[in-house]
């Protein structure tokens, strides 16, 4: 009695240990978690269950011991249950087939109809998230076939569950007792009522806590799914915030030169015209350095029809670095800054310096002028002011979380110098490819 009670008690350690190193690997884990499957899924599936399963049965066999090991009808119904019917019938054939080899004729039909058992079981309830939500608790299944306002054929799921779990180990209970050799079983039905009642409960319990532990990993996928999407809506918002703003300021130029220089203002409305079509291609949340510095040379070219002289470009840019990955639409807004608040405001006109560097790992980024400078009052505050400064400093937010830097240094009279710093190991192009 007592050494029964520990064989059961190690199922149900074996197959929860099983469930939870399945699921460490992300190819089996999208395997057993989704929805939908084709045929073909659904023959790997049951295979994954036949390879995972069947050495159990095999070593039971062999060595005529470790009766732990032995989960053919747990597995069996859990295939059918994640699985479909189709997949179930399949894994119950595999699994049955060490058995079947040592002679035990009825193991490949009972496990056979086990797994499709299950696969029925999946299909009874309107919402498939009722076979989730199946508790290893029996009253938790019993509360939710009368809490109110619960439509009655996904609540009555958990009762015909639990029927079909019970219903398939007293099954195997009487073909083992009345055909011996011909079909393994745990205990007989005609042994002592404890003992059937912990068989029962082992058997239970093997069947719903890898569901426990499959849907508390599919819940954490969700919530990462859920997670990036909302990131995804962020980006998006964001990048659909500097579009316009950009196109704004770009057609106030182009308004102001229509009367004075109608070619020129024709030659701004064509270089726009290039600068959104590059935009229209490509809506990719990061690019090439290279790229984004040729997106700056288009929206520079419009710059200088108004500035003339006045406005001047230094580039000091490390080679290493063009390849490099960096948020899409990161320095036209800073650029931007600087010649409209730093450098607009000079008679002289002043200089726009854009510096790229790797060291340590680290990409670091700088565009730097030498014109008005902003307030120390109104430095403190930039981040919460204007859209283009505010814009980069959230997708860098979103894109890198603390991962990164961003400092903005000015003095009044002199200039400001913004400065951003990246990882190297993130915005390499041959890390993302």
């Amino acid at each position: 009695m007592e050494q029964h009670l520990i064989t059961l008690l190690v199922k149900i350690g074996v197959v929860t240990s099983i469930a939870s190193f399945g699921v460490r690997s992300e190819a089996i884990k999208r395997m057993l978690l989704r929805e939908e499957r084709t045929l073909e899924q659904r023959i790997r599936l049951a295979l994954w269950f036949a390879l995972i399963f069947a050495p159990g049965v095999l070593i039971r066999v062999l060595a005529r011991s470790y009766s732990a090991l032995d989960l053919a009808l747990e597995a069996s119904l859990l295939a059918g249950i994640t699985g479909g019917y189709v997949c179930g019938l399949l894994a119950g054939m595999m699994i049955a087939i060490p058995s079947m080899m040592h002679g035990e004729v009825l193991s490949l039909p009972f496990l056979a109809a086990v797994g499709l058992g299950g696969g029925l079981l999946r299909d009874s309830p309107t919402n498939q998230e009722e076979v989730w939500r199946f508790s290893p608790f029996p009253d938790v299944n019993i509360y939710r076939v009368f809490q109110p306002g619960r439509e009655m054929r996904s609540a009555m799921f958990h009762v015909f569950f639990s029927f079909g779990v019970v219903a398939a180990e007293f099954i195997r209970q009487v073909l083992g007792t009345e055909f011996p050799g011909a079909l393994f079983a745990v205990s007989r039905w005609n042994d002592a009522p404890l003992l059937l009642l912990a068989t029962y409960m082992s058997t239970y319990f093997c069947i719903t806590l890898p569901l426990k532990v499959w849907n508390n990993t599919r819940n954490e996928a969700k919530l990462e799914e859920q997670h990036r999407l909302l990131m995804q809506a962020r980006l998006d918002a964001l990048a659909s915030q500097i579009n316009p703003h950009f196109l704004f300021n770009t057609l106030n130029s182009v308004s102001s030169l229509i009367r004075m220089n109608p070619e020129q203002a024709r030659n701004m409305v064509m270089r726009l015209a290039r600068i959104m079509r590059r935009r229209l291609r490509n809506q990719e949340h990061f690019a090439p350095l290279r790229d984004e510095l040729d997106f700056v040379d288009d929206y520079l070219s419009i710059e200088s029809v108004r500035f003339g002289d006045k406005l001047r470009i230094v580039k000091q840019i490390d080679p290493a670095t063009l390849d490099m990955l960096v948020p899409s639409m990161l320095l036209q807004p800073l650029i931007e800054n600087s010649i409209k608040h730093g450098i607009s405001s000079k008679v002289e006109g002043g200089t726009v310096t854009l510096r790229a560097s790797s060291s340590g790992g680290r990409l670091s980024i700088e565009v730097e002028d030498d014109g008005v400078g902003i307030s120390e009052p109104r430095l403190a505050h930039i981040f919460e002011q204007g859209i283009g400064v505010s814009n980069v400093k959230e997708r860098l937010k979103v894109l890198y979380s603390q991962d990164h830097r961003m400092i903005i240094d000015s003095q009044p009279g002199r200039g400001t110098r913004v400065q951003i710093e990246l990882p190297e190991t993130q915005t390499r192009l041959v890390a993302v490819s």
